[in-house]
C-alpha cells in the first residue's frame, strides 16, 4: 500500500528579425534561435538566407510554423497558436501545439502541484533549456521525488510566463549543449516576449470541466508605451483561479479490507466494517485530480534605442502561486483515531483528509545592451532569476508526539511533551542564479562569418527546515517537513566560452562548426562541439544534417537533496529516506561523486516546399547518452547479516534510502514531421491543413546498470523495472496533432486532434510479470472565434469535446507466460478477489487512481473543458 508521496545562453550568435507582412527569422547558425529584442536589426549579410515563417491572424492554426531550410529543426509558435489551445498555462498549451514535448498533471500532487514535469523527446525535464528573448531561465527548486515520469529531475517552471506576454516561441529541436551549455540535450525552448510599443489588451477568461468542476477564472492585461521614437515598454498583469477538480475512483471494499485487515481469520469483520464506511464515502474521501490553483504574474519588456547601432534592454517576470492540495484520505480503519484533534467532540469519527498548501514565488531579470565595436554585433546582458517553494500541511496530525503525549500522561510524567498540533510549517526549496553572457559576431568575409562568446553563472540551492513538529518523530501525516540537520545551503560557479563559424562553402552548401569548454567549480569541466550542414538541392528541397557532443551538469538538487525520515526500532532512532550524493551515509554505500552526462546527438533532415503554400519537414534523430543521473530505487538490508551492504547500512543505522548515481546510459532515436497547406478555398472561406508528429524508434537502456559494488554484491540494483519504465516508456511512443482552421468573414472555426499513442508502466505494487499499458487515445479540441468589431473578439472552446479520458489494460511481460496465467485466472483467494482483479486493485490504491493508476498516464484525467474568452483591444 502507498501513501501520499512528496512531488520537484544567450544566443551564441547573432541573431535577426526582420519584419514585413510576414515575419522572416534569420538563423546565424545551426540551433540559433530568434530574439525578439533587436531594435534596429542588422542587415542578413549576403551570404545568409532569410527563413520565412508565416505568422497568421488570431485562431489560424495552418501557419507555415516550421523553419524549411536551416541546418536544424526549429518550430515557430506565433503567440496565437498557443492561446488557441484555451490551456491554463503555457506547459499545457505547447503539449498540444509541440508533438515532441510532452507534460500531464499528475494524479498523487503534494509539492509537485506547483509545477508538472515537463520533457523533450521523453528525456526529462532537466534536458531541456528554457530561454527567455534567448537568455537562460532558473531552474526550479523542485526536484521530483515521487514514482512519476520525472522522478529524480528539476525544470525551469516555463508555466509562470503568462501567455498574453508571448510574441511567439521557437522550439529548437536539437541537442545544442555547445552553444548554450548544459541542459540542451534534448532541445531548447525560447519564448519571444512581446514588443509593441503602443496598444492596450485586455482578455477575460472562464471555463468549467463537464462536471462542474475545476472552474477557471482569469483576467489579463497586456499595454504597450511608446519611449519616444527610441523604444517601448510592453507589460502584462494576469491574474487567475482554477478551482479543485476530482477523479478519484469508486474504492474496492475487497482490496481495502485486505490491504488494511489482519487476514483471513477476520477478513468479513474487516469488510464489514470497510463497507459500512464506504456506504458513507464510496471513493473513501479521496480528492485526486487537479488542486485548487491561484496565480498573480507579472511581466515587463523594454527597449531603448541609444543610437543607430547601440541599444540597451531589459525583461522581468514574477509570479506568486498558491495550490491547495490533498492527501489520500485517513480512513477511519487506516487511521483509528485523530486524537480527537480534527473532529468536532460528539460526532461520529469518519477519518481525516490531510490538506497540502503550496506556494511557489517565481522570478528572473535580465538587462542588457546591443552595440557594434568595428563591425562586430555584440551582446552583453546580466540575467538574475530563483524559485522558491514552501509547503504547509493542514488537517493533519504527527502520530508519534500524540503517541508520546499520550504514553508521558499515562506514567505522570512532567512536564509534558508538546502535542495538538494540526497544521505544520514543512519548509520547502529555494534555487537562484546568476548568469553574465558576451556574446559577438562579424561577417568575415563574404560567405564567413564567426562568432565567439562566454557565460559565466552562480547558483545557490537552499533546503529550508521545517517546524519541529512537522518532523518530529515520523513527522506530520501525509508529508514529514525538512530537518535542521538536512537543510542547508549549497553554492557552485561556472564559466563557458565558446566559439565557431558558419561557412558557406557553395550557394548550396552552408557548414557550420562550433566549439565550447565550460568548467564547474564543483566537479569539473567539459570540451564539446558541434557540426551542422544544410544542403540546397534547389528551390524547393533541401536536406539537413548535425552532429554534436553535449553534457548536462548534475544539478545542485541532485547533489545535495536529503530528506530523512525517522523510526523506532530496537529502542533506537533509525534513518531512512534520501540521501544526498555527498552524505556519508552515500559513501558507506561507496556509491560515486555524480559526474556530467555526455551525450552525443546526430539529426537528418529534409525540407520540402513545393508552393508559398505548403511546406513540410521530415527529421531523424539519435541521442546517446552516457552516465545518465537517476534517483534510484530505495535500497534495503538483504537479510543476510554477513553480507556487506548489512553490515553498512547497520553501521550507519540505516534502515533503507535511496540515492542518486550516475547509474546507466540510454539510447534515444526517433522521427518528427510536420506538414502545411494553406489558402484551401472552401466556400466563401479559406481552410488551412496541418498536420504534426512524434514517433519514438528507441528509447531504452543501453548496457548494464552501473551498481556500487556492495549493492551488486547484495543482488539488488539501483534501478528496477518501475524507474527504468518511468524513464523509457512512461511517455507516449508517438504524437500526432491534426489540425484545421476554416476563415470566412468575421469567424474562424478551428478543429484540433491530438492523438497520444500508447504508454506502458511497470508500477512498484504490480507483479513483475505484468505491464500496465494505456491505450492510444484521440483528444478534440474544437473553437470558434468571432470578431466583433475591430477592438472586441469572442472565442468559444471545447476541449476534449467528446470527453475522451485515459484506459490501460494489464499485459504479459518479463516472464509472459506466468504474467499470461496471472490474466487468465480465475480463481479467487480469501478477499473473493482473482488474481487480475488483485493486481488492479494494487495498482490504484483499491481504485482510488482507477483511471491513471498510481503512477500517471498520458493525458489528463479531466475530460471535457469548456472555456469562454472575451478580448478587448484598444
Amino acid at each position: 500500500m502507498k501513501k501520499s508521496s512528496s512531488s520537484g545562453r544567450s544566443p551564441n550568435k547573432d541573431i535577426f528579425v526582420k519584419s514585413t507582412v510576414q515575419i522572416a527569422i534569420l538563423m546565424l547558425a545551426s540551433g540559433g534561435i530568434a530574439s525578439a529584442q533587436d531594435a534596429t536589426p542588422a542587415k542578413p549579410a549576403a551570404n545568409q538566407e532569410v527563413q520565412q515563417v508565416v505568422v497568421t491572424s488570431t485562431g489560424t492554426r495552418g501557419s507555415n510554423r516550421t523553419v524549411i531550410d536551416t541546418p536544424v529543426p526549429v518550430d515557430v509558435l506565433a503567440a496565437s497558436e498557443l492561446t488557441k489551445t484555451a490551456q491554463a498555462s503555457l506547459d499545457k498549451a505547447l503539449a498540444f501545439r509541440v508533438p515532441s514535448f510532452n507534460t500531464v498533471q499528475t494524479p498523487v500532487n503534494d509539492a509537485t502541484s506547483l509545477l508538472d514535469p515537463y520533457e523533450i523527446r521523453n528525456m526529462g525535464p532537466s534536458r531541456s533549456l528554457i530561454l527567455i528573448n534567448g537568455k537562460r531561465k532558473n531552474a526550479s527548486s523542485l526536484v521530483y521525488t515521487q514514482t512519476s515520469p520525472g522522478r529524480g529531475e528539476s525544470g525551469a517552471d516555463i508555466s509562470a510566463i503568462p501567455q498574453d506576454a508571448i510574441k511567439r516561441i521557437e522550439v529548437l529541436r536539437d541537442g545544442a549543449s555547445a552553444q548554450y551549455g548544459s541542459d540542451a540535450i534534448s532541445g531548447v525552448v525560447n519564448i519571444i516576449l512581446k514588443d509593441n510599443p503602443e496598444g492596450t489588451s485586455i482578455t477575460g477568461r472562464t471555463g468549467v470541466t463537464h462536471e462542474g468542476d475545476g472552474k477557471m477564472q482569469s483576467v489579463s492585461i497586456n499595454h504597450g508605451l511608446a519611449l519616444g521614437d527610441q523604444g517601448f515598454v510592453n507589460l502584462t498583469f494576469e491574474a487567475s483561479k482554477n478551482g479543485l477538480a476530482s477523479r478519484s475512483g469508486i474504492v474496492s471494499a475487497r482490496g481495502e479490507a485486505a490491504t488494511f485487515g489482519d487476514g483471513p481469520a477476520t477478513f468479513e469483520a474487516d469488510l464489514a466494517k470497510v463497507n459500512a464506511f464506504l456506504a458513507k464515502k464510496p471513493d473513501a474521501g479521496n480528492i485526486n485530480g487537479s488542486p485548487d490553483t491561484r496565480a498573480t504574474k507579472f511581466l515587463v519588456n523594454s527597449r531603448y534605442n541609444i543610437s543607430a547601432d547601440t541599444n540597451i534592454y531589459a525583461n522581468a517576470a514574477y509570479i506568486d502561486k498558491k495550490i491547495d492540495s490533498y492527501a489520500n484520505y485517513r480512513t477511519p480503519y487506516w487511521r483509528p483515531t485523530d486524537y480527537g484533534l480534527l473532529h468536532a467532540a460528539g460526532t461520529p469519527y469518519l477519518g481525516y483528509v490531510p490538506g497540502f498548501l503550496g506556494a511557489l514565488k517565481d522570478y528572473n531579470a535580465t538587462i542588457g545592451t546591443k552595440f557594434d565595436i568595428d563591425g562586430w554585433a555584440s551582446d552583453i546582458s546580466l540575467t538574475i532569476g530563483g524559485n522558491e517553494q514552501k509547503y504547509t500541511v493542514t488537517n493533519s496530525v504527527n502520530r508519534g508526539m500524540e503517541d508520546a503525549y499520550l504514553a508521558a500522561v499515562a506514567a505522570n510524567k512532567t512536564p509534558l511533551p508538546p502535542h495538538g498540533q494540526t497544521r505544520f510549517d514543512a519548509g520547502g526549496s529555494k534555487f537562484t542564479h546568476t548568469v553574465w553572457n558576451a556574446d559577438f559576431s562579424k561577417e568575415l568575409s563574404k560567405g564567413v562569418n564567426a562568432y565567439f562568446g562566454t557565460e559565466i553563472r552562480s547558483e545557490k540551492y537552499t533546503l529550508i527546515a521545517g517546524e519541529e513538529a512537522s518532523y518530529l518523530y515520523s513527522g506530520a501525516d501525509s508529508y514529514a517537513g525538512n530537518t535542521p540537520e538536512n537543510s542547508f545551503s549549497s553554492t557552485r560557479s561556472n564559466y563557458g566560452v565558446y566559439g565557431g563559424s558558419m561557412f558557406d562553402v557553395t550557394d548550396a552548401l552552408v557548414l557550420d562548426a562550433t566549439a565550447r569548454y565550460e568548467k564547474y567549480s564543483d566537479f569539473g569541466n567539459a570540451v564539446i562541439g558541434k557540426l551542422s550542414a544544410k544542403y540546397k538541392i534547389d528551390d524547393q528541397l533541401t536536406l539537413r544534417s548535425s552532429l554534436s557532443s553535449g553534457f548536462r551538469a548534475p544539478s545542485l538538487h541532485q547533489i545535495y537533496t536529503q530528506k530523512a525520515q525517522y523510526s523506532f526500532s530496537g529502542g533506537t532512532i533509525q534513518v531512512s529516506g534520501l540521501a544526498s550524493n555527498v552524505s556519508k551515509e552515500a559513501a558507506a554505500l561507496g556509491v560515486p561523486k555524480l559526474k556530467a552526462e555526455k551525450s552525443t546527438s546526430f539529426t537528418l533532415g529534409l525540407g520540402y516546399k513545393p508552393s508559398k503554400d505548403t511546406s513540410m519537414t521530415l527529421d531523424y534523430y539519435n541521442i546517446s547518452l552516457k552516465d545518465r543521473i537517476i534517483l534510484g530505487k530505495e535500497i534495503k538490508p538483504s537479510g543476510d547479516a554477513t553480507a556487506e551492504l548489512d553490515k553498512i547500512l547497520k553501521a550507519a543505522n540505516i534502515v533503507s534510502l535511496s540515492f542518486f548515481a550516475n547509474a546507466l546510459d540510454s539510447q534515444t532515436s526517433g522521427i518528427d514531421y510536420v506538414f502545411n497547406h494553406r489558402n484551401m478555398q472552401l466556400g466563401d472561406g479559406k481552410l488551412h491543413f496541418n498536420w504534426s508528429g512524434n514517433y519514438s524508434l528507441q528509447n531504452e537502456r543501453d548496457g548494464a546498470v552501473n551498481n556500487p559494488a556492495a549493492i551488486a554484491k547484495a543482488g539488488q540494483s539501483v534501478l528496477d523495472i518501475t524507474q527504468e519504465a518511468l524513464m523509457f516508456t512512461s511517455r507516449p511512443k508517438f504524437k500526432s496533432i491534426i489540425g484545421f482552421d476554416y476563415d470566412i468573414g468575421d469567424f474562424n472555426l478551428s478543429l484540433n486532434n491530438t492523438v497520444f499513442g500508447p504508454t506502458k508502466f511497470r508500477n512498484a505494487d504490480l507483479d513483475q510479470n505484468l505491464a500496465v499499458v494505456f491505450k492510444t487515445k484521440t483528444v478534440s479540441d474544437f473553437s470558434i472565434n468571432y470578431q466583433i468589431n475591430k477592438s472586441l473578439t469572442l472565442a468559444f472552446a471545447v476541449n476534449n469535446m467528446f470527453n475522451v479520458t485515459p484506459s490501460w489494460k494489464l499485459e504479459a511481460a518479463g516472464d509472459k507466460a506466468k504474467g499470461q496465467a496471472i490474466l487468465d485466472s480465475k480463481t479467487l483467494d480469501y478477499t473473493g478477489r482473482t488474481p487480475a482483479q488483485i493486481q488492479s486493485d494494487n495498482i490504484t490504491f483499491d481504485q482510488r487512481y482507477s483511471m491513471v493508476t498510481y503512477d500517471g498516464s498520458h493525458f489528463s484525467q479531466l475530460g471535457r473543458m469548456y472555456n469562454l474568452s472575451l478580448n478587448y483591444r484598444f
